[in-house]
């Protein structure tokens, strides 16, 4: 045993999407304020970001990252991606297995890993993780997938590979019962299994004064799924018309908007909701409507932090805007947002984006508004309480990753998770009230 555990993250971190980069940082204190001699780095989908953004030393999660040069023939293109793609699955075993052996632990913080609301490919994380597991279990590396989001997986080979994962991986813990269920569902049973809240939750948020009649729209790059190839198109434009729609709304109605983004991908359509809502605006003076591209889960939460209500789409979105207590309504692409708004008891603040009714979300808006006080009071009492059990889920990952080092004095009382309580104490609560929600 080294003197000091030697931890590595692993996962679509510093791409550009703020929830996976909130999730890191969660983990990434705990990690650095209970063993602040670790040796730490990450495997990661933006390297240069995640190093200059948390000092942390990172490598490319998938070789395969240059992309092609479009100017060649369609059948030229396809067959060189073909190649590559190919190519990489063998380098990318190689990076993997060099990269795993040089760890104690392996950490994929939070995100919805296990999920297939968006377009992810066999061949991209699904394949990524399984490799991140299996040589976990071939080198004695204990690989852990803490708080993270699952859901049906139709796609067989991406099916095969996630439940795989889940199976061969050391720690296994879910950021909401729907996720353990969906994995149950896929045959994946494990006998400690708990589940804690998002991981974002940990995160301390800004107290800001509340600019009135403040409105945060967040809205997102949407295509569907991976089943919705042939629509793709369809889907974004009937979502983008109805946001636009919505923005007017807002500002007809004396509501200053601010819109937002969850990942850079995500811009364009900010910007084109802008341009129209600018376009159309009839008030003579400027629109009261804005867009500032933000970088961080800090600067994100400040934007969140004062406004009076948000609608957003992309999942850390609306869990960011809970997280700071603001009443939200939740434009939902996957059933992980009805989860997370049940445990908030806001689960009437939703409506599915593929059956996106402007007038319902209006509807759904001003009953928002009408109840805002309340709401706030009922949101800042479950935050709190999921802070208080990711204290339990951070005692957990001590218990069951790091027991060789806090053994040593690390789990001493008034540790920073502890809250003043010894971490071994809070490690040894029983399984069946850590899977309480």
């Amino acid at each position: 045993m080294t003197a000091a555990p030697r931890v590595g993250f692993f996962g679509r971190l510093g791409s550009g999407n703020l929830g996976n980069d909130a999730s890191l940082e969660a983990v990434l204190t705990y990690v650095r304020s209970e063993y602040p001699g670790a040796a730490l780095d990450a495997m990661c989908s933006g390297p240069e970001r995640v190093s200059a953004r948390y000092d942390l030393p990172a490598t490319h999660l998938h070789w395969l990252h240059a992309p092609l040069r479009r100017s060649w023939p369609r059948l030229v293109a396809v067959a060189r991606s073909a190649l590559r793609v190919a190519a990489g699955l063998w380098i990318d075993a190689w990076r993997t297995a060099s990269w795993v052996r040089r760890h104690d632990v392996a950490i994929v913080p939070g995100m919805g890993i296990l999920e297939a609301n968006l377009v992810i490919r066999p061949w991209q994380e699904p394949y990524s993780l399984f490799l991140l597991a299996l040589f976990g279990r071939l080198f004695r590396t204990k690989v852990a997938l803490v708080s993270v989001g699952a859901s049906a997986i139709p796609l067989m080979s991406s099916r095969w590979l996630l439940t795989k994962t889940t199976r061969l991986a050391h720690y296994v813990s879910y950021r909401d019962e729907y996720s353990r269920q969906s994995m149950r569902r896929m045959g994946v049973r494990r006998k400690h299994e708990p589940v804690f809240p998002d991981l974002v939750f940990s995160i301390p948020t800004p107290e800001l004064s509340v600019q009135p009649q403040s409105v945060a729209v967040g809205v997102m790059a949407y295509w569907g799924s991976i089943a919705d190839r042939g629509r793709r198109q369809a889907i974004h434009d009937t979502y983008l018309q109805a946001m636009k729609e919505f923005v007017q709304w807002l500002l007809d109605a004396g509501h200053g908007v601010r819109l937002l983004i969850g990942d850079d991908d995500d811009e364009p359509e900010a910007r084109e909701i802008l341009a129209d809502a600018q376009q159309h605006w009839a008030g003579g003076a400027a629109a009261p409507i804005d867009f500032q591209p933000i970088f961080s889960t800090t600067a994100l939460m400040s934007r969140l932090a004062s406004v009076e209500t948000v609608v957003a789409t992309r999942f850390h979105n609306v869990l960011v805007a809970l997280a700071c207590a603001r009443p939200t309504l939740a434009v939902a692409y996957g059933n992980k947002h009805r989860a997370l708004l049940a445990q908030m008891d806001a689960e009437e603040f939703c409506q599915d984006i593929r059956e996106l009714d402007v007038e319902r979300l209006k509807e759904q808006f001003t009953a928002l508004q009408a109840d805002s006080e309340q709401i706030a009071r009922t949101l800042t009492a479950r935050v709190r309480s999921h802070r208080e059990r990711l204290e339990y889920q951070f005692a957990d990952l001590t218990r069951t990753l790091f027991a060789p080092w806090a053994a040593t004095g690390q789990d001493a009382a008034g540790s920073a998770t502890g809250q003043g309580l010894p971490l071994r104490q809070l490690a040894e609560t029983p399984d069946s009230a850590k899977s309480r929600i």
